[in-house]
C-alpha cells in the first residue's frame, strides 16, 4: 500500500522535573547508605508528610535523580507525524485488523518508528490496549506477508537474520512470544514496535546511530555525562507511540498497559514511571537496572551491567560500580513513581540472574508509598508462591522455567490487566 495522509499529532508533554545538573552533588559527595533509601525522605533529609509534598517535591526530585545519575535526561516531547504504510482488515479469520504506521518525531532526520497496531473487530466499543517493545521486528509478531520487514539495524539472534539484516525467513518467528490472537480474543488491542528503530543495541556507547545525536544541542558532538542512554531512548519511543495512539483513537488509551521483556522491561518500568498515561506497568524479568535492587549483589550487578552494556545507561551510572551504596535511590523508588497505578513484576524460577527474590523485596519496599497515598499496594499476606499470580496493585508472579516471554506469561499479563483496567 502506498503511504498517504500525514497526520499531525499533538505531543503529550511529560511532567518531568525541571532540575539542573548543578542541583545534585557529584557521586563522590553522596552519602554512603548500605540500606534501601526511604522513598519518602528527600535528598536533603527532610521527611515527606503530606500527599502535596509527594506530588510537588519528592516525585519530581526522584524523577530527576533517576535521570541524572542513571538513565539520563529525556528531551522534551515532540510532535508526531504518522503515515499509514500497510494494513489488513481480515486477520485471524476476520476477528481483527492491523495497520502499520510510520511515526516521524523529533528534529529532521530522526529515525522513524514503525508501529504495528492490531485491533479486535468483533466487540463493541473502543478496546483497551497493550503497548509492547519487541526485539525482532513487527514482521515476526504476525505471519501476515503484508507486514513490512524492518529495515533498521537487526538483532543477530532473531529469526531470519542474515548479518544485521531482517529477511522473510523470520516472518512470524515470534508469534508465540507476542500471542496477538490471544490478546485479541481477550478483548485487547496490541501496539508494538521494534526497539532497533529507536536505538540500535550494539553494545557500544558512542550513540551515533540512534535517536540521541538528533537531539544534541548546538555545537554538541558527543553525549554528556547525564545524557540519555539506550534504555531511556526506548522509553522515549514508548511515549511517542502513546502520543500517536491518543490521537488515533482506535484504542482506549485511558486503559493502557505496557509490557517489555528483559532490557526492554527496564525501559518499560522507566517509561511507566515518567508517564501517567500508562495505567498498568509490566516489566517482565527486567533484573538489574530495572526491577532488581542495585545494592545487593544477587545475579547481575551494577558493575557487570555497565561493563557488558555501556550504552544502556548514562555515563554517570558507572561511577557507582564500586560504590552502589552511594546511590540516592534504589529500584523500589522507581516503582513508587508509578503509584497509585498497577505494577506487575513477573519472573521465572531458573532466571536467578534477574534476582526474582530481590524483585519481590523491591515491591515490598515500594508498598509504604502506595499506602501513604491512600491505596493498596502489595497484598499483606503475599508470598512469591510458584505459579500463582499475586494480583494486588503491586503484583508478583514467578513460574518454572527460564528467561523468556511465553504464552503462559501472556495469560498472566492479561489476567492482571483485566483486574486493573476493566
Amino acid at each position: 500500500m502506498r503511504p498517504f495522509c500525514y497526520l499531525l499529532v499533538a505531543a503529550f508533554l511529560l511532567p518531568l522535573a525541571v532540575v539542573s545538573a548543578a542541583d545534585f552533588p557529584p557521586v563522590s559527595e553522596l552519602p554512603i547508605n548500605p540500606e534501601l533509601p526511604d522513598p519518602l525522605v528527600m535528598l536533603d533529609g527532610s521527611k515527606v508528610t503530606t500527599k502535596e509534598q509527594w506530588e510537588q517535591k519528592r516525585r519530581p526530585e526522584l524523577k530527576a535523580l533517576f535521570q541524572h545519575y542513571m538513565y539520563g535526561y529525556l528531551p522534551a516531547a515532540t510532535g508526531v507525524k504518522a503515515t499509514l504504510t500497510a494494513s489488513n482488515n481480515d486477520l485471524f479469520d476476520g476477528k481483527a485488523s492491523w495497520k502499520s504506521v510510520t511515526l516521524h518525531y523529533g528534529p529532521d532526520g530522526t529515525p522513524p518508528i514503525e508501529l504495528l497496531l492490531v485491533v479486535p473487530r468483533t466487540q463493541k466499543g473502543v478496546p483497551p490496549v497493550f503497548v509492547g517493545i519487541n526485539f525482532c521486528g513487527n514482521h515476526t509478531v504476525l505471519a501476515d506477508p503484508l507486514v513490512p520487514l524492518t529495515t533498521s539495524w537487526y538483532r543477530g539472534s532473531c529469526p531470519g537474520c542474515e548479518g544485521d539484516v531482517a529477511t522473510e525467513k523470520g516472518r512470524g518467528g515470534q508469534v508465540d512470544v507476542w500471542n496477538a490472537e490471544m490478546i485479541i480474543d481477550r478483548g485487547f488491542a496490541l501496539a508494538t514496535f521494534y526497539y532497533g528503530d529507536v536505538d540500535p543495541d550494539k553494545n557500544t556507547n558512542d550513540f551515533t546511530d540512534g535517536v540521541q545525536p538528533h537531539f544534541f544541542k548546538d555545537g554538541q558532538t558527543e553525549p554528556g555525562k547525564h545524557d540519555w542512554g539506550a534504555v531511556a531512548a526506548w522509553a522515549y519511543g514508548v511515549h511517542r507511540v502513546i502520543d500517536f495512539l491518543d490521537a488515533d483513537q482506535s484504542v482506549d488509551t485511558k486503559r493502557l498497559a505496557l509490557v517489555g521483556h528483559s532490557r526492554l522491561g527496564k525501559a518499560t518500568l522507566f517509561a511507566g514511571a515518567l508517564d501517567e498515561r500508562i495505567k498498568v506497568v509490566i516489566p517482565h524479568q527486567a533484573g538489574c537496572g530495572g526491577t532488581a535492587p542495585n545494592r545487593f549483589n544477587v545475579g547481575e550487578s551494577v558493575e557487570r551491567i555497565n561493563t557488558s552494556f555501556p550504552h544502556w545507561f548514562n555515563d554517570t551510572f558507572p561511577e557507582f560500580n564500586q560504590q552502589v551504596e552511594r546511590l540516592p535511590f534504589d529500584q523500589h523508588c522507581l516503582v513508587t513513581l508509578c503509584a497509585p497505578r498497577a505494577v506487575l513484576f513477573s519472573n521465572a524460577e531458573e532466571d536467578q540472574w534477574a534476582d526474582p527474590n530481590g524483585q519481590f523485596n523491591m515491591l515490598k519496599a515500594a508498598d509504604p508509598v502506595y499506602r501513604f497515598l491512600g491505596v493498596d499496594g502489595l497484598r499483606p499476606d503475599a508470598k512469591p508462591e510458584m505459579g500463582k499470580l499475586i494480583d494486588s496493585r503491586l503484583g508478583y508472579y514467578i513460574r518454572p522455567g527460564k528467561h523468556s516471554m511465553t504464552t503462559e506469561d501472556w495469560k498472566v499479563f492479561l489476567n492482571f490487566a483485566d483486574r486493573h483496567l476493566k
